[in-house]
């Protein structure tokens, strides 16, 4: 988005016939898509063939050698995704004095949102009460509270 040279080849790209229409999103999801297909074909073959045969043994291992694909498949993309969520974090927030680095190949944002904090002032003979919102980032290894900028 940054990049506007980038994003004019882009859809000089996407605008040619060739493409279909299709964005550069659709290209990179593709792949993903048939693999999920094979396994599918792979699942109707081994209905198909007869049980103790050397087809049935070649589609079971097949079959197998896909599954540990499409499972390494969808952790990288659950690992990217969570980069990306700790680099916009990280964006977004301003340290006083950096304590740690907020992105690391460990760090996974596991929950985060937004709560309210309640002021309790005993210094008044009426008790007042004053709210003002926190947030909370609870990562796979510590937890970090922040507030808005005022």
């Amino acid at each position: 988005n940054g990049n506007a040279g980038f994003q004019q080849v882009l859809e000089r790209l996407e605008s040619d016939p060739v493409c279909q229409r299709l964005s550069l999103k659709s290209f990179l999801i593709l792949p993903f898509q048939r693999i999920t297909r094979l396994k599918l074909l792979l699942q109707n073959i081994l209905k198909r063939t007869r049980p103790g045969s050397e087809e049935e043994v070649q589609a079971t291992q097949a079959y197998d050698a896909l599954e540990k694909l499409i499972k390494d498949c969808n952790e990288n993309v659950q690992r990217m995704k969570s980069t990306e969520e700790l680099i916009y974090l990280s964006q977004k927030i301003e340290f006083e004095c950096r304590i740690f680095p907020l992105i690391s190949q460990s760090r996974r944002l596991v929950k985060c949102g937004e709560l309210t904090a309640l002021d309790f002032n005993n210094l008044s003979p009426k008790w007042k009460v004053t709210t003002r919102p926190i947030y909370l980032h609870l990562f796979n290894d510590c937890l970090l509270l922040s507030r808005p900028k005022e």
